[in-house]
């Protein structure tokens, strides 16, 4: 009985500890890809801004995703420290997500996802939906600037879809 005790609490550790991090905010390989190091896309480096809180959510925006590869609208106007709910539909018939972030941390992440194209995502600042799906990211734009967003999945942000927030 003890050693089944201590083999299952050997094989919970991981999971704790992979839950444990993204609860801080840690990349690790919560896409479900052991290994995959995430730190391009850590909260540390971005000045993007922070996930909201839902309860301090100021104003809701639809946004679009299609087979053309677009985001719909593709240029969104916030104010500084306006925390934002993303009210998001796949009108495609592939799977397409949002990720929040700069350029070039997006670049750098695009290029990971060429590499492990089955790559899922847990963050606050990305969601993927299969097509017909809709779905929500409540995110706070912290300081003025442009912050962008993009679809990583293999192939989609190099045929254009890709956004941009521009926060003022």
């Amino acid at each position: 009985m003890k050693k089944t005790l201590s083999v299952l609490a050997l094989a919970v550790l991981p999971a704790l500890a992979l839950a444990a991090g993204n609860h801080a905010g840690g990349h690790g390989s919560a896409h479900g890809m052991a290994g995959h190091d995430m730190s391009t896309m850590s909260s540390a480096s971005l000045p993007t801004g922070t996930p909201g809180d839902p309860a301090k959510v100021t104003r809701t925006i639809e946004l679009t995703m299609d087979d053309i590869m677009r985001f719909t609208p593709s240029e969104i106007q916030v104010r500084a420290g306006e925390t934002v709910r993303f009210f998001i539909k796949n009108k495609g018939k592939i799977p397409h997500e949002m990720v929040i972030g700069s350029i070039a941390d997006l670049k750098a992440h695009a290029a990971e996802m060429q590499k492990m194209p089955g790559m899922q995502h847990a963050e606050p600042n990305m969601i993927t939906l299969a097509p017909g799906k809709i779905g929500g990211l409540v995110w706070q734009f912290d300081q003025a600037g442009t912050v962008d967003f993009a679809c990583l999945i293999p192939g989609h942000m190099e045929a254009g879809m890709v956004g941009k927030v521009k926060v003022s």
